[in-house]
């Protein structure tokens, strides 16, 4: 099977499902805008051929270049597992008569707002909500569904330029600072704790899924800059407590027709139980959590989904043996990272958990943390046990730090 696959090499899992796609007998027809010689070397020895072209972002332009460079040559399957991209590749397969998500399939995955009106169309809980383009149609709105609210991108990915607001005045900072965001999405802001559901589907069934835990809340870890945000990928999927936000899951994927692939759904479990929608990608998480279903299943989730995209097999069954936390560190202070303080004392107590230490080498400029969930960097750890794996994960987050200076 000949498979194209828009920007195989960044953002960073792109090389692992690249490399996935070789190692399942594919021939992998890379498209990118960056030049051959910048593609990891896994990457390169992954590829039968690539394309840079001279953007990613004029789709006439792109599908006027991959035309010319494909010639007579064969694509069975299209594909781009970054946010940005999925538009693009749509086009590509409506153009090229290459199976797969339509351009009409892709857009509620890519605009929140014709996202839920899909699945309130089909009977799902989602917040209340309404599209906005102007600073007039955000006030209307939210006098129809009244504080707290949420006002984020309609095509955002993550947290980036979320905001909770619990009043007019915030309200009207809010819009200052999102001047630069041509249509939002005002919604009812949800109280409740926040869970992913990651699936691998073929021909639309769901045959493998993870379920992570947001500790806190993104919205929360996103506007506090003192918190080490943490990530669990739970071993026990079949909770009592999580039965009706699977059931919610599949309900969606149905709503939105979503056949193939790799998909990343958020949703609310609220204190009396019910479970409500919050967005979802046709892509995998980033922020490394495929890496965690890795970790909780000692499998290569990368190879499941090349074996789903390339000859439709199900994943089948699924030795789930850890629960798997990522504690995400960002340092204090400005500029450039002068010591890590705690990590010998973490190893030494917990090193036997402790499945990757990933942070920012002293001398390493830190990142913009409201830019990356990674920050300057995490340690992913795990244990069968998930109060264990929660203790471990709590102790990391308070004794870790990172200074810059």
């Amino acid at each position: 099977m000949n498979v194209l696959l828009l920007s195989p090499g960044y953002p960073p899992e792109m090389p692992h499902f690249t490399r996935a796609l070789a190692q399942v007998g594919a021939s992998v027809f890379g498209v990118g805008d960056q030049p051959p010689a910048m593609l990891a070397d896994d990457v390169q020895a992954a590829l039968s051929d690539y394309l840079q072209v001279s953007t990613l972002w004029n789709e006439d332009v792109l599908l006027t270049e991959v035309r010319q460079w494909l010639g007579a040559r064969r694509v069975d399957r299209a594909e781009c597992l970054w946010e940005p991209g999925m538009i693009h590749v749509a086009r590509l397969r409506e153009a090229l008569e290459i199976p797969g998500l339509t351009v009409a399939q892709t857009v509620p995955f890519r605009d929140k707002e014709e996202m839920k009106r899909v699945l309130d169309e089909a009977g799902l809980r989602t917040p209340k909500h309404r599209r906005c383009s102007s600073v007039r149609e955000c006030w209307s709105a939210v006098e129809e569904i009244g504080y707290p609210i949420i006002v984020k991108p309609i095509d955002g990915a993550g947290s980036r330029d979320t905001h909770r607001v619990e009043d007019e005045p915030q309200l009207q900072k809010v819009l200052g600072d999102l001047a630069h965001v041509p249509v939002v999405s005002v919604e009812e802001f949800i109280d409740g704790e926040e869970y992913t559901f990651d699936t691998v589907s073929v021909e639309g069934k769901p045959t493998y899924h993870n379920i992570a835990w947001y500790r806190p809340r993104p919205l929360v870890a996103r506007n506090n800059e003192w918190v080490s945000p943490q990530v669990l990928a739970l071993r026990d999927v079949d909770r009592e407590d999580l039965t009706a936000g699977v059931e919610l899951g599949k309900r969606v994927l149905e709503a939105l027709e979503f056949e193939t692939g790799f998909t990343h759904m958020e949703w609310y479990r609220k204190a009396d139980g019910e479970v409500v929608f919050g967005e979802i990608g046709a892509r995998p998480p980033g922020a490394h959590q495929v890496d965690q279903m890795n970790y909780a299943c000692d499998f290569d989730v990368f190879v499941e989904w090349a074996n789903a995209i390339v000859g439709g097999a199900s994943v089948g069954e699924v030795d789930r043996r850890y629960n798997v936390a990522t504690v995400y560190k960002r340092a204090q202070g400005e500029g450039r990272i002068q010591r890590i303080e705690g990590l010998e004392e973490i190893v030494e107590r917990y090193g036997e958990f402790i499945v990757w230490e990933n942070l920012l080498p002293v001398g390493a400029h830190r990142r913009n943390w409201r830019q990356t969930l990674v920050s300057d960097g995490f340690i992913m750890l795990r244990h069968p046990d998930l109060e264990e794996t929660m203790a471990i994960a709590d102790e990391i987050g308070k004794g870790l730090q990172l200074i810059a200076g």
